[in-house]
């Protein structure tokens, strides 16, 4: 029975996070299944995991944990073949610029325009007027200062982007100077 079980509990996750649009939530789904320990749920999913990736390694779905939730995705290997297949366009990609300013509202955020301007050194408000269009980031409040400037936050779909399950996957600001650094570095076969 218990094998029936994990595997109608399978059936069910499979189904909702397919008709899913966005990530849904663990705790929603466990609701839905009335699982109650956290570690019995984490037993359907590595159960499902495993179905997925080692026992039929031809399917082409996997579970992502992605924005704070879980996903059926497609397996990185045949994203070529369905861009072809449905003739997709390449996504717009981020400009420097809008790259430089979702950089600072991810790591200091909450942000306002005034304090991203001045940390890049320019005018930023382009960036954020295309990053808000793009649904990256969000308007979050108002800082209490006078003029009330508006506050800049990532979104949920800044997470799914980047593959991010939360903000704590971000590399630290020490790895990046490090990663930065060794690119920096001279090359021992230049003279």
């Amino acid at each position: 029975m218990e094998a029936e079980q994990t595997s109608q509990r399978i059936a069910l996750i499979e189904a909702i996070l397919f008709v899913s649009k966005e990530p849904v939530e663990p705790a929603r789904i466990m609701e839905f299944l009335g699982i109650t320990d956290i570690g019995e749920f984490e037993a359907v999913l590595a159960a499902m995991e495993k179905e997925h990736l080692q026992e039929r390694p031809e399917r082409g779905l996997l579970l992502k944990r992605s924005g704070g939730g879980l996903q059926l995705v497609t397996k990185p290997d045949l994203h070529d073949d369905l861009k072809r297949f449905f003739t997709v366009r390449q996504a717009a990609k981020l400009s420097l610029a809008s790259l430089e300013t979702l950089s600072i509202i991810a790591y200091r955020q909450p942000a306002t325009l005034a304090e991203i301007s001045d940390m890049r050194g320019v005018n930023s408000s382009g960036p954020i007027k295309s990053l808000l269009q793009k649904k990256l980031i969000k308007i979050t409040g108002r800082k209490k200062v006078p003029g009330l400037p508006a506050l800049y936050a990532t979104t949920q779909e800044f997470m799914v982007y980047f593959g991010l399950n939360d903000l704590s996957e971000l590399p630290s600001l020490e790895e990046l100077t490090e990663l930065f650094e060794e690119k920096e570095q001279p090359s021992l076969f230049t003279p």
